[in-house]
């Protein structure tokens, strides 16, 4: 009876010290507010204006629900897991689609979703659906931190309704840049002598019999991406550059580009780069970043559609308890093909935090943006928003 009681006391300390190397943390985000847009958009001389309110959600920052893992195997190696899903507080279900006034809204989306090893004093490896090296600099580099509202152009909305209900950012893609690719292998070293790299490749191939003129053929979807940030002190200097090609057996390539800026291309490649630099003052950052993008059709080099942008902005502590942030930016883009259109824009936004303690936060944000007329003709747009919440951390 002693030997029984006493395999079990040993078998229940060894699985309480196996518990101990391995760890899962519940995260997560809500976000909750009121938002105000006013959008105008004339084309051919014709102008259409929307104005509207609502009780809004995601403004600030993109609610979400996260599992993150860790796992020590020994010897300085450790396993890892992210799981984490966009979700939406204000719609009635959990996980469907919605409409708003551009297309459709996932309610509940991957946002990551990756397993990794990592080995002390080397660096990390993951496999997924992961961030870009352009998004993850951009967030150390974005004096607005990435938030959903009209004004910066780094992280463009393409409309205010758009921003609050995330749209721009849970498809993987904005106007500016790639956010998230699926089949992802990422890597990236520790820091040494103040360097960091960062990279990836993501493949998805598809081979499939031809039964038709327009059934089967190749379906390829391949990126990769390359960053280097450097820390010295106060400052951090991010450098970043990625790809990405879409390939299919069509004997056609879609571009179609709108004046808000909106681009839609297939059978194209996608180049876009990244350079970032923050400086750390003391009672306010100090922020500065240039970004560059070109979609070029695969079928004719001459085909392409391109926007860069440049933005600088500081955030800082106005109070212990109140926090502010202001950018402005300013860039253009310029397509090929049947109209031609180049166009100037320039975009600002001011905001600020009242932290009631470290996990909850009022705040109220401004930005505004406006695009002007494309080359021949007398197309433009104009969108303002602003908005008010309160967001948790968890």
């Amino acid at each position: 009876m002693k030997k029984s009681l006493f395999a079990v006391a040993a078998a229940t300390a060894f699985a309480g010290a196996a518990q101990a190397q391995s760890s899962v943390t519940v995260y997560g985000i809500l976000d909750v507010g009121y938002a105000g847009v006013s959008e105008r958009d004339t084309v051919s001389g014709t102008t259409t204006k929307i104005n509207s309110n609502q009780f809004s959600q995601s403004a600030q920052q993109s609610s979400r629900l996260g599992f993150r893992g860790n796992e020590d195997l020994g010897g300085g190696t450790r396993a890892f897991f992210t799981i984490e899903v966009g979700v939406s507080p204000q719609d009635s279900s959990a996980a469907s689609s919605t409409a708003n006034g551009t297309g459709t809204v996932t309610v509940m989306n991957n946002r990551q979703t990756f397993v990794g090893l990592a080995q002390k004093g080397i660096g990390q490896a993951s496999i997924g659906t992961q961030y870009t090296v352009i998004h993850n600099a951009i967030a150390k580099t974005d004096p607005g931190q990435l938030n959903n509202m009209a004004g910066n152009v780094l992280n463009p909305q393409i409309s205010g309704i758009n921003a609050n209900n995330q749209s721009s950012s849970s498809d993987g893609n904005t106007l500016a840049y790639t956010v998230r690719a699926s089949n992802m292998l990422y890597l990236q070293t520790e820091r040494l002598a103040g360097f960091t790299v960062s990279g990836f490749y993501n493949m998805n191939n598809q081979n499939q019999t031809q039964t038709s003129a327009t059934g089967g053929g190749t379906t390829n979807a391949n990126g990769y991406g390359i960053g280097v940030d450097y820390n010295w002190n106060k400052l951090l200097v991010t450098a970043n550059y990625q790809s990405s090609n879409n390939e299919t057996t069509s004997s056609t390539a879609t571009f179609s580009v709108a004046a808000t800026g909106v681009l839609v291309a297939t059978n194209a490649k996608n180049t876009e780069m990244y350079f970032g630099a923050m400086y750390d003052f003391g009672i306010l950052k100090a922020y500065a970043g240039y970004i560059d993008r070109k979609v070029t059709s695969n079928l004719n080099s001459n085909l392409y559609l391109k926007r860069s942008a440049q933005q600088i902005g500081v955030r800082g502590n106005l109070t212990k308890t109140v926090e502010g942030w202001a950018s402005v930016g300013t860039g253009s883009w310029n397509a090929t093909g049947a109209s031609a259109p180049t166009v100037n824009f320039n975009a600002w936004q001011l905001g600020s935090n009242y932290w009631l303690s470290k996990r909850t936060n009022l705040y109220a944000i401004y930005g505004q943006e406006q695009t002007g007329s494309a080359s021949g003709t007398n197309n433009s747009y104009g969108l303002s928003n602003y908005a008010v919440g309160v967001r948790h951390t968890f």
